[in-house]
Parts: structure tokens; C-alpha cells; sequence
């Protein structure tokens, strides 16, 4: 089975100088943490709610703040006429629990998830295991406030 047949096609897209205001009210109201940034129909970034708290609020950036300024720019992403059970190992190397949907000619055409997968492939749990492993980066037994 192929990632178009799985993934999410309407994702909402965020655009480098929408506010991070915008964004948030976006991602409220298609009830997500995570929003392609786009220009035109290319890929230019992510960004996720934890960006928006890490990387400008608790830094003292507004909700003026563009998201250019918050987004990470160095994007992994899968194509979607690549098969399930190659993206779930590639989400489980990574470690996302989300992958941008390109065409081959790079074009944004969709966003799959882990529920995309769990709800239409026996392959998600070894995906989900990987992705599931903690890591020092977030681990929160030494961190200082």
C-alpha cells in the first residue's frame, strides 16, 4: 500500500510570514500541533506548537513574531507513492510522529501521521515502537530550570 492512499490530503499550510498568532489560530482550528509552511505549493518548513512555545515564547517573542522565526527549517518528508511499511521504518529512524507528503516533483500534496497509519495499516506498532523510544534530548530528569 502506498503513503497517497493513506495520508491526509487537505493539510493546512502556514506561510513563512503568517504570525504565529495565525498559526496557533490555524492549528485550533483544524485541531492540530503540527502545520507545513509553504510557499506556493513548495515545502519551506514545519512548525508545532512546541515551536512556538520553545522557540518564541519562552524567549519573550510576541504573538506578532512571523513564523520564519519559529519554524524548523531542515524538513524530513516522504513521497507518496513510497509504500507504507518503507515511511513507518524511515517515522521510526527519525523518530516523527508526522511526515510531509511530496509529489516528485517536490510539490506539498498532503501530511501522514501515526493515526493515518494506525488506522489503515498492520505495520504502525513497530513505527510507533521506534518512535516511542526516549531519547536524552527529551528527557526530562535533568532539566533545569
Amino acid at each position: 500500500m502506498k503513503i497517497s492512499e493513506v495520508m491526509t490530503r487537505d493539510a493546512k499550510i502556514a506561510s513563512p510570514t503568517d504570525t504565529l498568532q495565525q498559526a496557533a489560530k490555524l492549528m485550533k482550528a483544524c485541531d492540530c500541533g503540527v502545520l507545513p509552511v509553504g510557499e506556493g505549493d513548495r515545502l519551506v518548513g514545519m512548525i508545532t506548537d512546541r515551536d512556538i512555545a520553545v522557540r518564541c515564547v519562552a524567549e519573550g517573542k510576541g504573538p506578532d513574531c512571523e513564523v520564519r522565526d519559529a519554524m524548523t527549517k531542515e524538513v524530513k518528508y516522504c513521497f507518496e507513492d513510497e509504500d507504507i511499511s518503507q515511511v513507518c521504518a524511515n517515522m521510526s529512524d527519525i523518530q516523527v510522529r508526522r511526515l510531509p507528503v511530496l509529489d516528485r516533483n517536490k510539490c506539498l500534496v498532503g501530511i501522514v501521521s501515526l493515526s493515518d497509519l494506525a488506522r489503515r495499516s498492520a505495520g504502525t506498532a513497530k513505527a510507533l515502537h521506534g518512535i516511542a523510544q526516549p531519547s536524552q534530548q527529551h528527557n526530562q530528569s535533568f532539566a533545569a530550570i
